[in-house]
């Protein structure tokens, strides 16, 4: 029952994320280190960053299947081992990439949970 809380939190958090990219575009900016280039970086955010976590997040609530849960802990799990390889790589080990990493890891494992 915990566990089924937390995963529609991590979701209901998901959309979140998608909204705020997807109205407020710019907001992205201090956090993301994303700088949009005229109307067509916008419209990137927007898309991917705004609806694509909105579906991300909507689609478990929807199927109300433990596999879409799974599927978006997954999709966590992936993005977070990319960025922590990255963050070396790239030489970005900064508060915001760590903060992001905690929570990818987080939801991650409590939506494969």
């Amino acid at each position: 029952m915990v566990i089924r809380i937390l995963q529609v939190v991590a979701a209901i958090g998901t959309i979140a994320t998608g909204f705020v990219s997807l109205f407020w575009p710019n907001a992205v900016r201090g956090f993301t280190g994303l700088s949009p280039e005229g109307g067509r970086g916008i419209t990137e955010i927007r898309a991917v960053l705004g609806a694509f976590f909105v579906a991300l997040g909507a689609a478990p609530l929807l199927l109300n299947e433990p596999a879409a849960y799974r599927m978006l802990g997954i999709a966590y799990l992936a993005v977070g081992v990319t960025r922590a390889i990255s963050m070396f790589i790239d030489k970005s080990v900064i508060q915001s990439n760590i903060i992001s990493l905690v929570v990818e890891v987080i939801f991650g494992v409590i939506l494969v949970i």
